[in-house]
């Protein structure tokens, strides 16, 4: 009994040190999306160059074009001021 409570502890704590270390992937916008009838509009975007994109929608009928995201970036908010 004394075997199973330890084994259910060490069981527990090795879960909850595993959930709590990781993190999440850092998300990244590359410069290029490839889009078509078929993936839609942003599209893939996991292509750094125009080159890399090219050949992945060749003889698919795919095209490549600029990711939105990457190009207008993220807007900056303006500053509110309270009234107090």
């Amino acid at each position: 009994m004394r075997n199973a409570v330890l084994a259910t502890l060490a069981l527990t704590v090795t879960t909850v040190a595993t959930v709590a270390g990781s993190s999440p992937a850092a998300a990244y916008d590359y410069p290029y999306c490839l889009q078509g009838r078929t993936i839609g509009i942003p599209g893939d975007c996991s292509y750094s160059s125009y080159g890399q994109c090219m050949a992945s929608a060749s003889g698919r009928g795919l095209y490549c074009n600029v990711n939105p995201r990457f190009a207008y970036g993220q807007q900056r908010r303006m500053r509110v001021y309270r009234d107090y």
